[in-house]
């Protein structure tokens, strides 16, 4: 019986427990999942810090949600939280506008995603001979369950992402690419170039483009999967597939960001909100800055966190990945690339995304995702795999801070 049990349907019973019990805790009011805070509640304007008295990220999006055009007042960093727009809009429409059902509309879209993208994941496992089990690596996740909870847009945004992976395998089927390459070894150097796709595949492969363009809409960190995509159809020499990705990806982000521009005077890319810091420039230095800024206790109990979760999947990924980019050059995976730019993206985390233990995992779901797939791919029934279900022990932490 538990063989019939699907990895989606862990996923699925796993949050509406969770959920249920945060909710019951809490004297049923679902405002609970958009942790309102009260100094930004006051919508005064006024300088306030996110911490245990002022809520959390959620509430960001809970205020846009709730009035689009005026919630700059109560948001830390305007131009930065409104950058994140999928998830305030399709939360706003789910409710119908009703600020009663706008905190448990950004719940059920999460879950959607959460456990929709566990089952796409499921597919895409089993179409490397892989075991669906590994999925739970990426469903049980602490950092998308807690996301879930605080309605955070990464369960939407890398739900896109997966979404958009599982459409390229489905206009192009694990066999394409070993016909490319023993296409390309009789001669035929610029294969890639001249590649159409069949017409009833076209759509799957517009499709992809267009899931990674609402994927960074809903947060930004995931065009690094746009940025990994355009990489590997350059080097397959695929150029209208490269053309297509930055374009339909890129341009409605940029558009998005002049807009935030002339709104609010700022652009909204940048390492957080209110106390974020830069992204660091020596490999890292975010972790150290842990022990250099804050105590020898912060830094005990947090750097072996990033270390585990973060540090050794990003260092063993890069290394993975960029063996396989240049000894193969052309011939390499997409999903080497994948896992290269989320991967290589780790060694310059901010310190203040580093010194927090919820920012270090909702900032890695992606490397989550490349990490995994790419180890189905290459490392099947070995270590690089298998250890990757250490991820859903970080389901602990979604337990303990209920």
């Amino acid at each position: 019986m538990f063989k019939r049990v699907r990895p989606y349907q862990i996923t699925l019973f796993v949050c509406a427990a969770y959920l249920l019990l945060t909710l019951l805790t809490n004297g049923g009011d679902s405002r609970v999942f958009v942790t309102l805070g009260d100094c930004f509640a006051q919508c005064s304007g006024a300088v306030c810090t996110i911490g245990p008295e002022n809520g959390y990220d959620g509430q960001f999006s809970y205020y846009i949600a709730r009035d689009p055009m005026n919630a700059a007042p109560c948001i830390d960093v305007p131009a930065y939280r409104y950058q994140r727009i999928l998830l305030p809009i399709i939360g706003r429409a789910v409710a119908f506008g009703s600020e009663q059902f706008i905190p448990l509309a950004f719940v059920a879209i999460n879950v959607i995603a959460l456990v929709g993208s566990t089952a796409l994941l499921e597919n895409l496992l089993e179409a490397q001979k892989v075991s669906r089990i590994y999925a739970l690596a990426y469903g049980l996740f602490g950092g998308l369950v807690i996301a879930v909870r605080l309605s955070t847009s990464e369960p939407l945004a890398y739900g896109l992402v997966v979404l958009a992976i599982w459409l390229r395998q489905e206009a192009e089927p694990p066999g394409h690419q070993d016909r490319q390459e023993k296409t390309r070894e009789n001669g035929n150097s610029d294969v890639g170039a001249r590649h159409v796709a069949p017409l009833k595949q076209q759509w799957r492969m517009w499709g992809q483009a267009f899931a990674l363009a609402f994927a960074a809409l809903a947060k930004e960190t995931t065009l690094l999967f746009a940025a990994g995509y355009t990489l590997y159809y350059l080097a397959q020499r695929r150029w209208m597939d490269a053309l297509r990705i930055a374009f339909v990806a890129g341009v409605p982000f940029v558009l998005w960001q002049l807009y935030l521009y002339n709104w609010f005077g700022a652009f909204g890319v940048g390492s957080g909100g209110a106390g974020g810091t830069p992204f660091e420039i020596i490999p890292f230095n975010g972790i150290w800055r842990i022990l250099t800024e804050g105590s020898v206790s912060a830094f005990l109990l947090l750097a072996p966190i990033a270390l585990l979760v973060a540090v050794l999947p990003a260092l063993w990924g890069l290394i993975a990945s960029a063996r396989e980019i240049l000894q193969e050059r052309g011939g390499a995976h997409l999903y080497a690339y994948l896992l290269f730019v989320n991967a290589a993206v780790m060694l310059f985390v901010p310190f203040s995304t580093y010194r927090e233990p919820l920012g270090v995992l909702r900032f890695i779901p992606g490397l989550v995702i490349a990490h995994l797939l790419y180890a189905a791919l290459r490392y099947r029934h070995r270590r690089p795999l298998r250890y990757s279900l250490l991820w859903a022990l970080t389901l602990l932490f979604p337990l303990v801070l209920r």
